[in-house]
Parts: C-alpha cells; sequence; structure tokens
C-alpha cells in the first residue's frame, strides 16, 4: 500500500458493496453538509478505547461488543435502546463476576446502518429490484421507490445516531447504570425466566458487596465507578463516503479520526488489501477491527495486520473471527499461530453469529443458539491450547422479546420464529437468550481463572 494517505484516496481504489446514487450532484451536496456537522464522538473517547482494548489484548480485560444487525429509522424508540443498553449492562456484570476483570462495552449502535448484501439485486414473484442495503441507503419496502438510494437518508441517519449516543450517554454517566440499581435492569421479558432467576441471585449477592462497600465509606458518591460506566459505540465502516464526512483532525494530536463512532471494523466481504475499505481505516486512528471468515489464510492476516497496525500498537486491532461452529477448529489454530509467531498484537475476538445463519423450514432466516454456543465455546477451548487470550465476543443482539434465534432456556422454536420476527437483516438473540449465552461464558471464564490460579500456586 501506498503511504500517503487522506480521508478520500479511499476514491483511488476498487470498491465493493455500495449503492449506485441517481444524481451525483446531490451526493456530493449531502456530502458537504455533513462535513460542516459536529462531530458524532470525539478523538479523546477514541482514545479510552484503545486502552481499553489494549488491556484486553493482555488479558486484563474482556470486551463485550453487541447490539443491532441493522439500525432502523422505525424502530428508532428511547425503550429500544434503553432496553438494549440494559440487557448489555446485565451481561458485563455476569462477565464482571465470572472473569473478575474488567468489561469493555462497545456497542453495534448509533450507526450501524448499512448492510453489506450477497446481491445487487433481489427477485420476488418474478419482479427484480435492487437489494436492501439498511435505511442509510434504501427503504426495506419491496418497491421500486423504496429501493432507489436516497442520499438524504444520510443525514437522517446522522441525526438518529447523535440522538442515540446523546440517550447512551445520559444512562451511562447519569445514574442509569449506578451498580445500586442492578436489580432494576432486568427486562419483565426476563423476569421470572431461569437467565432471570440465575441474575436475581447474582444482583442480591451484588447488593450485599455493595452494602459492605458502603459501609467502608466507598460508595455512588465517594466512587465514580460505581455510579456511572463507559460505553462505546461501533459499527461497519461500509458507506465511505459517509465516514469521510465525519472524519476530523483532532486539535490535540494533529491525527484524523472517524468521528462517525468510536471503533470502526471491516466486513468480510469488504477486507481486500488493496480495496477501497481497508485504504481508508489503515488512515484513521480510531481503534479498528476486521471480520476473519474461514476462508482467511494466516499470510492474508498477518498483512491485514501490517497494514492496519503496522506500529503493533495493543489495543488498536480487533480481530473478530467468524467462521461457524463447523469449521473454526480446523481453521483459527492456524491463524493464532501465525499472529503468535510474529509477535502481532491484537485482540481475538468471537463473532458466533454471521456463519450460523441457517433458513427454517418457514422461510425465515435464523441462527441455532447451539450452533452459537458451540462456536463460543471451541473458540475459548482453542485458545487455551494454544496459549493465547480469547479477549471478546460479538453479538447481534437486542432488548426486545423477538423470535429470530431458534433455542437457548427460551421458547423459540422454528415454529414460533413469525410470532415476533422483527430484524430489517439478519436474526438477533433476544434479551433471555444473549443473558444465557453471558452465564455460559461467565462459567467458562470463571473456570479457566480458577484453573490459572491453581497453576501458579502449584
Amino acid at each position: 500500500m501506498a503511504q500517503t494517505w487522506s480521508p478520500e484516496s479511499w476514491r483511488s481504489k476498487p470498491i465493493q458493496q455500495v449503492p449506485t446514487y441517481p444524481d451525483t450532484a446531490k451526493v456530493h451536496e449531502v456530502e458537504r453538509t455533513l462535513a460542516s456537522y459536529p462531530p458524532l464522538v470525539f478523538a479523546g473517547e477514541a482514545r479510552t478505547l484503545e486502552a481499553d482494548l489494549a488491556r484486553v489484548s493482555e488479558g486484563k480485560a474482556f470486551l463485550l461488543q453487541g447490539g443491532d444487525c441493522a439500525e432502523s429509522f422505525a424502530e428508532f424508540t428511547a425503550n429500544n435502546i434503553r432496553d438494549t443498553f440494559r440487557v448489555m449492562l446485565q451481561m458485563a456484570v455476569v462477565l464482571t463476576y465470572g472473569a473478575a476483570m474488567p468489561v469493555v462495552k462497545v456497542g453495534r449502535l448509533a450507526g450501524q446502518f448499512a448492510k453489506p448484501r450477497s446481491a445487487d439485486t433481489e427477485t420476488i414473484d418474478g419482479v427484480t429490484l435492487p437489494s436492501y442495503r439498511g435505511d442509510i441507503i434504501n427503504g426495506i419496502d419491496f418497491t421500486p421507490e423504496a429501493r432507489v438510494p436516497d442520499t438524504e437518508r444520510l443525514v437522517k441517519a446522522y441525526n438518529q445516531s447523535a440522538s442515540t449516543l446523546n440517550l447512551l450517554r445520559a444512562f451511562a454517566q447519569g445514574g442509569y447504570a449506578d451498580l445500586h440499581k442492578v436489580h432494576q435492569w432486568t427486562l419483565g421479558c426476563v423476569a421470572g425466566s431461569l437467565q432471570g432467576k440465575l441474575y436475581e441471585d447474582l444482583a442480591n449477592r451484588l447488593s450485599e458487596t455493595l452494602a459492605f462497600m458502603e459501609a467502608c465509606g466507598l460508595n455512588s458518591e465517594t466512587t465514580p465507578q460505581i455510579r456511572e460506566t463507559e460505553f462505546f459505540t461501533s459499527h461497519e465502516a461500509l458507506l465511505l463516503n459517509y465516514e469521510q464526512s465525519l472524519t476530523r483532525i483532532d486539535s490535540t494530536t494533529g491525527d484524523w479520526y472517524d468521528c462517525s463512532a468510536h471503533m470502526l471494523w471491516c466486513g468480510e466481504r469488504t477486507r481486500d488489501l488493496d480495496g477501497a475499505h481497508l485504504e481508508f481505516l489503515r488512515g484513521i486512528k480510531n481503534p479498528v477491527g476486521c471480520k476473519a471468515g474461514p476462508g482467511m489464510a494466516p499470510d492474508e492476516l498477518l498483512r491485514l495486520i501490517d497494514a492496519l497496525n503496522p506500529d503493533n500498537k495493543p489495543g488498536r486491532l480487533t480481530v473478530i473471527v467468524r467462521m461457524g461452529s463447523d469449521k473454526l477448529a480446523e481453521r483459527l489454530p492456524a491463524l493464532l499461530r501465525a499472529v503468535e509467531r510474529e509477535g502481532r498484537k491484537v485482540v481475538w475476538s468471537c463473532d458466533p453469529m454471521h456463519a450460523n445463519t441457517i433458513k427454517a423450514a418457514s422461510g425465515y432466516k435464523t441462527r441455532l443458539f447451539d450452533s452459537i454456543l458451540e462456536e463460543v465455546r471451541t473458540f475459548f477451548a482453542i485458545h487455551k491450547a494454544e496459549g493465547t487470550h480469547a479477549g471478546g465476543v460479538h453479538f447481534e443482539m437486542t432488548g426486545q422479546d423477538v423470535t429470530e434465534c431458534v433455542g437457548g432456556n427460551s421458547s423459540v422454536t422454528e415454529a414460533s420464529l413469525g410470532d415476533r420476527y422483527h430484524t430489517h437483516c439478519d436474526p438477533r438473540l433476544n434479551a433471555n437468550q444473549a443473558l444465557d449465552l453471558a452465564f455460559l461464558i461467565a462459567d467458562q471464564l470463571k473456570t479457566e481463572r480458577q484453573q490459572a490460579k491453581k497453576a501458579l500456586t502449584a
């Protein structure tokens, strides 16, 4: 890759997964408008996340990244944002208890609008139209009018992201995340379930601990860590004209930051070494991620790491593994060994969602909870065998009581998928299933922690 970089240098590279707008002049006008708007996040926040992820890469913290498959304009409500935030708070408490280490919370929120597609068009009943690419580009309704890419959606996505971030910051810093309110985070759809009972027991123990700490003078007033939490945002950097418009020079360092989110990642379909998406990501100073599917070869991964993290800086790059429960054991070890052999510093995260999608007999896309869990378990087992650190997990999930993924300690079956199937793209874990996975991962982390402690004292 050429060493010179600018926010627009991606435009000289081959690009995939981009829409064709009918009015180029209008596109440029909207790009200029967005470039004049305030940043959504700040460079200092991105640096804080990078420092947190550096601790993850060293085995001193754990990454929880989760949220919507694709945010929509229609489901944009304060309650939906709050409920997803609540589930992530619950999951973080469970994981913190199991891992006995900080949990870095990164949402797929406030910008996760664009989605890559396997084909440019789709055909229904003999009618062929452009594929739906996310609300930031076109509409989900199967009509010629809805499927035309619309530049005004870029501005609407920015405004919705700004409102979402405003609410998330209020929740994270305004007292809602206070650990004394751990019981209040339980959603109605979780209360009374097995997960709800397990969480209630954990919350009771936490409340007793907080009461003891308060007696020792440590409370919400004296210890901000009890009252508030850090919560970061992320999305796939797919629509590069939007990302470029929100890329700014940090006045304190002189570096370029993409101020649309704290963390950006490159997907499986757009990680071409000589492509536009990698060219853009290599120049911004945000922490970045790259998906690694079953076709990723060790040499290719090393070249990607060289491109995205040439200074080998801990916390800069997260490798998000998404290979499928049936392929992970065969493909992941070679990647781990290559990265370890070359001394590269990365965060290893498991995305057990994207390679485990199937089509049910009813026609709905779904994911089997057992396959998701199997990929997570295999991910941890491989890292343990290789002596490396399983740094985190990456879920598509929601706080809504949806019926999109089958199984777990929930009542979702293939027959019930149509009851509350609301996703705009891929199936998501509901609150019960997400919490179920958190407890299972926490047990894994706790076991590994206890085994490591025994090994040190043996």
